[in-house]
């Protein structure tokens, strides 16, 4: 499956999620270089998921990204599906 998809599919769900706003990073020459796929805050907490294929690998600068948003308090991922999405709200996020 392609990034493209996994990322569409995420993006969906949590579209449909309740107390949940979420966007597509689009990068580009405007964009900021290394930041994840997806940008949401849910139920109040920042989360970012960067997308890849189950082969994929983070670059550097991703890598590099995702430790300073959890540094600083965020939570960002590395995420193969909507599958692992789903499972990382529930663990971090568990119903009130």
């Amino acid at each position: 499956m392609k990034e493209k998809t996994i990322t569409n599919q995420i993006l969906k769900y949590l579209k449909s999620e309740p107390l949940c706003f979420a966007f597509k990073e689009h990068g580009g020459i405007y964009g900021v270089s290394g930041l994840p796929d997806v940008i949401c805050c849910y139920k109040g907490k920042f989360v970012a998921f960067e997308v890849k294929t189950e082969k994929g690998k983070l670059s550097k600068l991703q890598e590099i990204t995702l430790k300073r948003i959890n540094e600083a308090g965020g939570m960002a991922f590395k995420v193969t599906s909507l599958e692992e999405v789903k499972d990382i709200l529930r663990e971090v996020m568990p119903e009130s």
